[in-house]
């Protein structure tokens, strides 16, 4: 699972903004990476990276809500703040609908503004956190045999081994086998904590 610190990036076309918000952050020891606009932020991000986008809602060419719906096509979960003029509101409700944390209209209380990013890193770590954790459990899963596969569905169904070995022709030593190799690969203590690694990583199958 990736340690890689937290990043607040800051993306808007107005430079004295940028600057202001990179002293903001960086007063609290927060790490910020600024971006002129949606598209220079898009050619330099890297999609696992954990933290928060703080981002105008109006910008040329391509808007922060363009933004919003690129990030999403890319299945990148980094948690969205919006920063909007009197004018954009309607837009940034919009945009928390589609995801967005929350939006600041301008001109911001700077405190209350960091106490929104601050939270919101905390929350991009978890689900960065989370995230990992899932790709690791299908990692896991990609390298059980089709028969153990077999067996790990039935197991998360809560079937017992005698039923296991009856559906799927086989001995309860066979199924016993399986079901230890599974529980190896899946790098599982118990039961329980098998059970809820897979439904987290495949809520289908819980």
């Amino acid at each position: 699972m990736s340690t890689e610190p937290a990043t607040v990036f800051v993306v808007d076309d107005d430079p004295a903004l940028r600057d202001s918000l990179r002293w903001l952050f960086a007063s609290v020891k927060l790490s910020v990476e600024t971006f002129a606009s949606a598209r220079e932020f898009l050619d330099a991000y890297r999609g696992d990276r954990p933290g928060c986008l703080v981002v105008d809602v109006s910008m040329p060419e391509m808007s922060g809500l363009d933004l919003q719906r690129e990030l999403k096509a890319r299945d990148a979960a980094l948690p969205l703040i919006f920063i909007t003029g009197h004018g954009d509101v309607p837009m940034a409700v919009s945009a928390m609908k589609d995801g967005a944390v929350d939006f600041v209209q301008k001109p911001f209380n700077d405190q209350l503004l960091l106490e929104l990013v601050q939270k919101t890193v905390e929350r991009g770590m978890t689900q960065a956190r989370q995230r990992a954790a899932r790709e690791d459990v299908h990692r896991r899963l990609e390298d059980l045999t089709p028969r153990e596969r077999q067996v790990l569905k039935r197991i998360v169904a809560g079937e017992p081994n005698k039923a296991i070995a009856t559906q799927l022709g086989l001995s309860e030593k066979t199924i016993e086998f399986h079901r230890a190799n599974v529980m190896e690969k899946m790098h599982a203590k118990s039961l329980a904590e098998l059970v809820k690694s897979v439904v987290m990583a495949n809520p289908s199958w819980g």
